[in-house]
C-alpha cells in the first residue's frame, strides 16, 4: 500500500460516530469511510487548502497568460534574414523585427541552447555560420507556436513558483490582437 502524504506531514484525524455531522465541517475537510473490522466508520480529515492566496494567483496570472499568448498568431512570411551570433540574440531580433513577444518557454529554452554550445568547439563562431538563419528562425518559431498553443498554465506556474527571476523571460511588448 503506498502512502498519501510523505511520514513528515502531519494529520490531524477526528472520528466522529455521527455521519450527519456535515452541516459542521468546513469546505476545507474532507469525509472519509473506511471498513474497521465489522463497521464502518466515517473520518473527518482536516486539509490545508488547496491553494494559497498567493498560489491561486500566480495560477491564474499564468492562466491569463498563456490564453492571451494563444491568441497571438504566427507569422507566416518572413521578413528578412536575421544576423545573429546567439539564440537570444535571434530571439530579441525577432521581437524587434515582428513586433511579438516570445513565450516565457520559449526565452527559457533560448537561453538553454545558449548554455548548450558552452565547450563547445563552436562556442566562439557567430550562430548564423554554424546553423542557417532561416532555418534557425523557423525553428524558434516553430517552438513558439508549440508553447503558445499546448502549454499547461500549471505547468507555467509551477515554474514561475521556482523562478525568481520569471520576470526577465516574460516579454513586455504587447501587440495589437
Amino acid at each position: 500500500m503506498k502512502r498519501g502524504l510523505p511520514w513528515s506531514d502531519q494529520v490531524d484525524v477526528i472520528s466522529s460516530d455521527e455521519s450527519s455531522s456535515s452541516s459542521s465541517s468546513s469546505s476545507s475537510s474532507l469525509d472519509v469511510g473506511f471498513q474497521v473490522n465489522d463497521g464502518t466508520t466515517n473520518v473527518t480529515v482536516d486539509q490545508p487548502p488547496k491553494e494559497s492566496s498567493s498560489e491561486g494567483l500566480l495560477i491564474r496570472k499564468a492562466e491569463v497568460y498563456q490564453e492571451y499568448m494563444k491568441q497571438l498568431p504566427i507569422p507566416t512570411h518572413r521578413g528578412s534574414i536575421i544576423p545573429f551570433t546567439t539564440w537570444m540574440g535571434l530571439g530579441r531580433s525577432i521581437k524587434q523585427l515582428y513586433g511579438q513577444p516570445l513565450h516565457y518557454l520559449t526565452n527559457i529554452l533560448l537561453k538553454q541552447w545558449d548554455h548548450l554550445r558552452i565547450g563547445s568547439e563552436d562556442e566562439h563562431s557567430p550562430l548564423d555560420i554554424v546553423i542557417h538563419p532561416c532555418k534557425a528562425e523557423a525553428t524558434v518559431w516553430l517552438i513558439e507556436e508549440l508553447h503558445r498553443q499546448t502549454s499547461s498554465y500549471h505547468h507555467i506556474a509551477k515554474l514561475w513558483h521556482s523562478d525568481p527571476m520569471r520576470h526577465a523571460f516574460i516579454d513586455s511588448i504587447f501587440p495589437q490582437l
